[in-house]
């Protein structure tokens, strides 16, 4: 055996043994590196997803500025949630993750009941953000079947929803077949990423009509904000400003997936909590890029200019903002073949993104189900003996997220109303989870004892400015997004969240909090060796 063998395998049994402490049996096979831990989460984080799919909503909610001031200041409040929660994972690093924490940080006897919320919130987000990135990535494939054909029937919710449910099933199926596979997806997505950034950045700065990039004003002053003013129905300047911050809220959610494959990575009371902060940063300063680099591309409609694009008319900036206006600059900028490529690299990155936001969906299911706190949870627990991987958990991921995107096909829906309204619950499932094990670390310290990767006497200061901020955003985004209010344009994010908090409340009153501990023992060592025998048989 070499050297290097001789690590991988030390620093496994280290985490193996960890993870007996904390109750459970190596069931998933441990495979992923530091790389790969950090690759998932900035996979989902997916700047081409997130920033590109909302950014017709970005610009309904005050154009451009509002976008890229909202990306710098909800960038670095959401750093000080990614270090809060780092600094639990390295000492709790479990599949399981959020729910887990808020079990064994809760005051007194209380541990179950803020595990069991902890983790239905979670489990609403995770489904919720795979339903958000891979309905944008069904509009983006209609917005490229438009785009070479000029049929806008592709860009209509009916086929948009199709054509979600082709890429769920897919983005499932390469979820059955192992850890590794997944692996390599995401590693591949990481240079798509920032390499489809630079490269989109770079041919929308140097393009044929680069002599029209919009002025500094446009990006950061008014100049953008006066543009767009008044397309969504409100004249409150801030009110709009609050609401636009929801491009950078979505896109800034997912990162928890390096907790929840903790079980499958080397080193994993560090790798988690690195590959959590880092996935943000990275995040942070490429998307700042892209927003300015695709905003700078924007045509100018002033003096009667107009432009036509696969044979749809656009005379104004409230024309512009409908649809798939990042797709229409691409083409306009650069031509409409070269933009049509950009195009394919967006949706190369929001797939690789839904591949990676089912696999963190199938291991946080599979965790919750393992404690007993999902119906039929002895099938969501099950884990493939072939590829060592939950396919039950990821089905369950790919299936809900379709549900959810479905509210889509009712008669007078606008498919952009829907996709704000799921990525709402994603940022509100999300955050509440993220936060809840952060507000309870400060809360009752006696009960944390820091990991290996720790804030020190930071801790409190990021800790409280990011419970204070998911306060403020939690109801945000549960207020009207468009004016006039009416059943076409209704922001159903209220509802999935109350039906959530009813389903989990009603059955945690009526029978759960009669059986539901929180976390459970697996077994003695004796029976988690059984268990990780049966499995490797």
């Amino acid at each position: 055996m070499s050297d290097d063998n001789v690590v991988v395998a030390s620093n496994a049994l280290s985490d193996e043994q960890r993870l007996h402490q904390m109750g459970y049996a190596q069931e998933l096979h441990r495979g992923m590196s530091k790389f790969s831990n950090f690759a998932i989460s900035f996979t989902i984080i997916s700047i081409l997803s997130g920033c590109l799919t909302l950014y017709s909503y970005g610009l309904y909610h005050g154009g451009p500025p509002v976008m890229i001031w909202g990306w710098a200041i909800v960038g670095l409040l959401v750093l000080f949630a990614g270090l809060s929660m780092a600094e639990i994972c390295s000492a709790f690093p479990t599949a399981g993750g959020l729910y887990y924490w808020s079990a064994k940080l809760a005051p007194g006897k209380s541990g179950p009941i803020w595990s069991w919320f902890t983790g239905w919130f979670n489990l609403l987000g995770q489904v919720a953000v795979t339903a958000g990135i891979t309905f944008g990535c069904g509009y983006s494939v209609g917005e490229f079947i438009y785009l070479v054909s000029g049929n806008a029937t592709w860009t209509s919710n009916r086929h948009v929803v199709l054509l979600t449910a082709i890429l769920l099933l897919i983005q499932g199926l390469i979820n059955t077949f192992g850890v590794n596979i997944v692996s390599l997806f995401n590693k591949v997505s990481v240079w798509w990423h920032l390499t489809g950034v630079a490269v989109i950045v770079a041919l929308l700065f140097i393009a044929p009509h680069s002599h029209s990039h919009q002025s500094g004003s446009f990006l950061f002053g008014s100049g953008g904000f006066d543009a767009f003013r008044g397309l969504s129905g409100f004249s409150v300047p801030f009110y709009v400003f609050l609401l636009g911050l929801l491009v950078a809220q979505y896109t800034f959610t997912g990162y928890d997936a390096s907790a929840h494959v903790t079980e499958e990575t080397l080193e994993a009371s560090v790798s988690g909590p690195k590959g959590i902060v880092t996935s943000i940063w990275v995040s942070w300063i490429a998307g700042f890029i892209l927003l300015i680099g695709v905003s700078a591309a924007i045509p100018h409609f002033v003096h009667g200019f107009s432009v036509t694009i696969a044979g749809t008319h656009y005379t104004s900036y409230a024309s512009f903002a409908g649809g798939v206006p990042w797709g229409n600059v691409f083409v306009y900028a650069t031509g409409k073949v070269l933009g049509e490529i950009l195009v394919l690299v967006v949706i190369g990155a929001q797939f690789f993104c839904g591949i990676a936001s089912i696999t963190a969906n199938s291991r946080m299911i599979y965790a919750f189900s393992r404690d007993g706190a999902v119906p039929f949870s002895s099938y969501w627990h099950h884990v493939s003996k072939r590829s060592r991987v939950p396919v039950h958990s990821a089905w369950f991921g790919a299936v809900g997220a379709f549900i959810l995107v479905t509210p889509a096909l009712l008669p007078g829906n606008t498919g952009g109303t829907a996709y704000a309204a799921v990525t709402s619950i994603a940022v509100i499932g999300l955050y509440v989870a993220y936060l809840i094990p952060v507000f309870l670390r400060r809360i009752n310290g006696a009960a944390f004892t820091p990991g290996p990767w720790k804030l020190g006497k930071w801790g409190p200061v990021f800790g409280w400015i990011a419970i204070v901020w998911v306060v403020i955003i939690c109801v945000l985004f549960m207020l009207p997004a468009t004016s006039p209010i009416n059943a076409d344009d209704f922001n159903y994010t209220p509802i999935a969240v109350v039906a959530v908090i009813g389903f989990a409340g009603i059955w945690y009153a009526v029978s759960a909090r009669k059986w539901f501990k929180g976390p459970r023992v697996q077994g003695s060592a004796e029976e988690l060796a059984a268990i990780e025998h049966e499995l490797s048989v």
